[in-house]
């Protein structure tokens, strides 16, 4: 689906991430209209973002352009009247692509060129092509031994661990690799239509025994040096693989019970140490404050584990963490060197969907997603202090403008939405 020539006709652009189920069921559904659909995934295409944001005042993605007419997320598209799309569909048809029709990679960064001029088009290079580079300049992939089999171009997991070790930023990168692994596990079992995942055979691909064998080597990260960014991006990464991985492992938990349990339970040994979900995201990411139902904090006093805690709670977590919204932020995989910006854009995403921010103007009412209220502490623990921090973490649209009104005149009413608890998978 994604070529990136440029063409006298018209065209559907969808912008999208690897793994957003909200952008493959956009992009099952535009298949079947009978028009090109040229896919640009801004996880690959960093530089994109900015435009995309400037054309749609949107951070969140898919975001679905019909030649130069934005259209929206994957919402607005399933919500779209039939004769409205029609006409879209046959604009498309028809009309040939306007000269402010949302912009497209580059060729030179669309495509890996390697010298070649016969106009063939070639793969887009993969954002992990520059770590293979390192590898094989390193000579750590090369021909091993698996008993009685000789594998070519391979590495052993201790070989990689010792170079990340020796050569970079050991958990920044390992964090880095184990999610963009385990990612690419759960597109491959991701259904067309993006509503469900087939664990069950995401848990046989061979792929995933390589996935195990590099977790296994999380033991030995050493988490004491770590900074506070790089600190954020290790275990926003780890917890997000740990999710999937948990989900293979169990099956996805169905009510509050095995919520509980699985999130007390389902963990990794990092650094010498056992960590739950619930000590990375309470523990840890939350500065060691007391999660919903625990009664004590994670880490007690004398716990090893209190030294790797961040020294106060960090909000925007919750976004990079929970994806229970009806877009998601344009970033999967988070680094060090741009954390807090990632982040910030992860929570515009976040509240620009109705089912994690709703303003109604005429009730003075503003209505949050539940995670607000399971963590009102985390923003400022009042009603007053909570709502000026979401004004101050959107992005600029007409729900901003919304929400601005609704302060300003005062005696606003705080409502919860209801949390869609439902699984995804598809067994």
């Amino acid at each position: 689906m994604e070529e990136f020539k440029s063409s006298t006709l018209g065209r559907v652009t969808v912008y999208s991430i690897q793994g957003c189920p909200h952008c493959l069921q956009a992009k099952a559904t535009l298949g079947r209209l009978g028009v090109p659909v040229c896919d640009v995934d801004v996880g690959r295409h960093p530089e994109l973002r900015a435009r995309v944001k400037a054309l749609t005042g949107r951070t969140s993605v898919p975001q679905i352009f019909f030649n130069n007419i934005h259209v929206g997320g994957n919402d607005d598209l399933q919500k779209m009247a039939p004769e409205e799309l029609q006409r879209l569909v046959t604009l498309v048809k028809k009309e040939p692509l306007p000269a402010d029709a949302p912009p497209l990679p580059e060729e030179s960064q669309a495509e890996d060129v390697a010298g070649d001029t016969d106009g063939e088009f070639m793969c887009e290079k993969d954002e992990l092509a520059d770590l293979v580079e390192d590898l094989k300049h390193g000579n750590v992939i090369g021909t091993h031994r698996r008993g009685l089999t000789l594998f070519k171009k391979s590495f052993s997991c201790d070989q990689l661990v010792d170079w990340l070790q020796r050569e970079k930023g050991m958990a920044a990168e390992l964090s880095l690799l184990v999610r963009e692994l385990i990612l690419k596990l759960f597109s491959e079992h991701l259904s067309a239509d993006g509503k469900s995942v087939d664990y069950k055979a995401m848990s046989v691909n061979p792929a995933f025994e390589r996935y195990c064998e590099l977790a296994i080597q999380l033991q030995r990260v050493e988490l004491l040096s770590l900074s506070r960014e790089e600190k954020l991006a290790f275990f926003i990464n780890i917890y997000n693989a740990l999710v999937i991985h948990g989900y293979l492992r169990l099956g996805a938990p169905t009510n509050m019970w095995q919520r509980y349990r699985f999130f007390n339970y389902v963990s990794y040994l990092i650094g010498g140490e056992v960590f739950t979900l619930q000590d990375i995201e309470n523990g840890v990411l939350r500065g060691n404050r007391k999660g919903v139902a625990q009664l004590l904090r994670p880490f007690s006093k004398t716990d090893p584990r209190l030294q790797v805690a961040l020294p106060d709670a960090e909000p925007l977590i919750h976004f990079a963490l929970n994806c229970g919204a009806k877009g998601c932020p344009p970033i999967k995989t988070y680094t060090p060197e741009d954390i807090d910006s990632q982040l910030r854009t992860a929570a515009e995403a976040f509240l620009e969907n109705d089912d994690a921010c709703l303003v109604d103007s005429g009730k003075k009412e503003v209505r949050l997603s539940q995670i607000f209220k399971w963590y009102k502490a985390d923003f400022g623990g009042t009603d007053e202090k909570l709502l000026n921090w979401v004004l101050e973490h959107m992005g600029d649209s007409p729900k901003k403008t919304s929400l601005q009104g609704v302060l300003s005149a005062g005696k606003t009413k705080v409502s919860f939405l209801p949390y869609d608890w439902s699984s995804n998978s598809s067994h």
